[in-house]
């Protein structure tokens, strides 16, 4: 953390840093870290938060120590827990700048285009082909980053991604709604792009050789470490961005965004306002907190 704070002071050396140490996937620490950021007096508000990190094909299901798959509990319930947690600060911050302008930023991934949440089975229990068809992996998006028989496994690494990336969106939905008539707080989810960094060092081999595949093939183009940032950074500046509305049969169109611009590609399911309603309240079970504001 130090090395990436003296790197950036090298290069932007008017800014202040302050390092946070923070762990996703448990929620003590989540809870620790939020009381130390409230704890900042001299930091009275925050405007803007972008909720990055996260963990990404893990090869065996495993269960945090809330017993929460590991995926879900540290890319959603942690960034979901310490976003809530630290909301005083926003609300702080938005009552002095336009609608809009103070803003929560999910990072998420190409996962909302494919996949949905498995409400039913949300640990990996359950045998793939037993789940309602709703809750069902893509099989074909599996095949091709290299399982074999899906349908017929409970635990899928980049299943547990996807879930948790849909949640990424569905929790911007929410926020919208709980907050940005009220107190002009907006929250936009993004896909960067596929960036070649250490997220992936955990995937099976035939996944990194399918990936390689992919890449060879024109499948997909790597972006530069910039290029990947670039969609966050429209999402938290552009002032013509805003809380989604329902075209041509999409809802909340306007809150996920891919190439720095709006997309339309996510599956009905993983920008369904009902869906997202539904995410919040199993999150706030999980936490064992509810938040209004």
């Amino acid at each position: 953390m130090e090395e990436s704070i003296n790197a950036l002071k090298e290069k932007f050396p008017d800014v202040d840093y302050r390092p946070l140490k923070l762990d996703l996937s448990s929620q003590q620490a989540v809870r620790a870290a939020a009381a130390e950021l409230l704890s900042w007096t001299d930091v009275p508000s925050i405007d803007i938060v972008v909720n990055s990190a996260g963990i990404m094909n893990i090869p065996e299901r495993t269960m945090n120590e809330d017993g929460i798959e590991i995926q879900f509990a540290t890319n959603h319930i942690g960034h979901f827990l310490f976003t809530c947690l630290i909301m005083p600060k926003l609300l702080k911050a938005a009552e002095t700048t336009e609608r809009g302008s103070t803003r929560v930023v999910n990072i998420s991934s190409g996962s909302p285009t494919v996949g949905s949440m498995r409400w039913s089975d949300m640990n990996f229990e359950k045998i793939n082909k037993d789940l309602p068809e709703a809750e069902q992996p893509a099989y074909a998006t599996h095949r091709l980053f290299g399982a074999k028989d899906p349908e017929n496994k409970s635990y899928l690494p980049l299943e547990g991604y996807n879930q948790s990336k849909v949640a990424n969106l569905l929790f911007s939905i929410a926020v919208n709604k709980r907050l940005y008539e009220k107190h002009g707080i907006l929250s936009l989810t993004v896909h960067p792009g596929v960036i070649p960094t250490e997220l992936g060092r955990s995937a099976l081999p035939e996944t990194m050789e399918a990936v390689r595949a992919m890449a060879e093939n024109k499948v997909f183009t790597y972006k530069t470490l910039g290029a990947g940032a670039a969609t966050g950074v429209v999402a938290a500046l552009d002032p013509q961005l805003g809380a989604g509305e329902t075209r041509d049969g999409k809802e909340n169109w306007g809150v996920f965004l891919v190439d720095c611009q709006i997309s339309d590609k996510a599956t009905p399911l993983a920008e369904s306002s009902a869906e997202a309603e539904k995410l919040w309240k199993l999150s706030e079970d999980l936490v064992k907190e509810k938040f209004a504001w």
